[in-house]
Order: structure tokens, then C-alpha cells, then sequence
């Protein structure tokens, strides 16, 4: 059975000979009316802030529970990230190392190369300072001759000077 104030307020009793002061049990009535609306109304407040209090701690535990998740979701995207950026590097060295070594080998041909053909070209020149000794000495030898033929006085060719080999010697110390 539920009460309200204003029903406190019209309740009346019936009147007896030795009964109760009116007046006395008005005013108790009236003022047991008054408490229980203010019962009433800290009650109704009491709801309304708990109904507030329990959407607000709704709300923050769905923004609890937005926040767990996306620190979990920033979790996983920073650890693939950082899987990501090891592979990616790792590819990179082995990029960069196969590079190197081709560089290498690059070099190493070329020089082999260079090797090869700094050794060709002192043999060619070999060939051509021999081959230029040979020409040099057949002419002289033809110049010495001739000179023998025209001047009968140096018939001894063995008395010569020397002066013509020493320069053609000198000459091809320069080459």
C-alpha cells in the first residue's frame, strides 16, 4: 500500500468523545505530509542521479573499452610495423651486399683486364724496341759498309772508332 502525502493530507478520522486533539493530529498529519514529500522528492533525485550516475559509468566503460582496443589495435600496427621495417631492412643489406660483391667482381675483372693488357702492350713494345735494335743495326751496319766501299784507306773495318754503336745504344736506352 503506497501512501502519497496529499492522502495523509485528506485523511480524515472520525470524531469520538475521548479521542485524539484534532487540531494535534492535524498537525502531525500535516507535517508527517511534508516529511514524506521531501522523502519522496530526495528519492526521486537520489534515482535521477544514480540513472545519470549509471549512464556516465556506461559511457566510460564503452570508452574504456574503445581505448583498450585501440591501444591494442596501435599495439599490433606498431609491432607489424616494426616486423615491416626489419624485413625491410634486412632486404636492403642483402640488396646492398649483392652490389658490393658485384662491384667486386667488376673490379676484379676490369683490373685483370688492365693486368693483361699492360702486359700485352710491354710485349708489343719489346717487339717493336728489338725489332727497332735489328733495323737500327742493319742500317748502320749497311751505313759502315757503304762508307768502307766509297774510302779505300778504312779497308780494316775492325778499326773503327765506335762512336756509331755507342750513339745507337744511347739512342735506344731512351727508348
Amino acid at each position: 500500500m503506497k501512501i502519497t502525502p496529499l492522502e495523509i493530507k485528506r485523511q480524515q478520522f472520525k470524531k469520538v468523545m475521548r479521542g485524539y486533539d484534532p487540531v494535534e493530529v492535524d498537525t502531525f498529519l500535516d507535517m508527517l505530509s511534508h516529511e514524506l514529500e521531501d522523502v519522496l522528492s530526495r528519492n526521486k533525485d537520489l534515482k535521477d542521479k544514480q540513472i545519470e550516475l549509471e549512464t556516465q559509468l556506461k559511457d566510460y566503460k564503452n570508452m574504456e573499452k574503445t581505448l583498450q582496443q585501440t591501444l591494442l589495435q596501435a599495439q599490433e600496427t606498431s609491432g607489424k610495423e616494426i616486423e615491416n621495417s626489419r624485413k625491410e631492412a634486412t632486404l636492403i643489406v642483402q640488396e646492398s651486399e649483392l652490389k658490393a660483391a658485384q662491384i667486386v667482381d667488376k673490379a676484379r675483372m676490369d683490373f685483370g683486364r688492365m693486368k693483361e693488357e699492360i702486359a700485352n702492350l710491354k710485349a708489343r713494345k719489346e717487339s717493336i724496341l728489338s725489332r727497332l735494335k735489328v733495323l737500327l743495326t742493319s742500317e748502320i751496319d749497311l751505313i759502315k759498309a757503304l762508307e768502307i766501299d766509297d774510302d779505300p784507306s778504312h779497308q780494316d773495318s775492325s778499326r773503327g772508332t765506335g762512336k756509331d754503336h755507342i750513339e745507337i745504344d744511347e739512342i735506344l736506352k731512351k727508348l
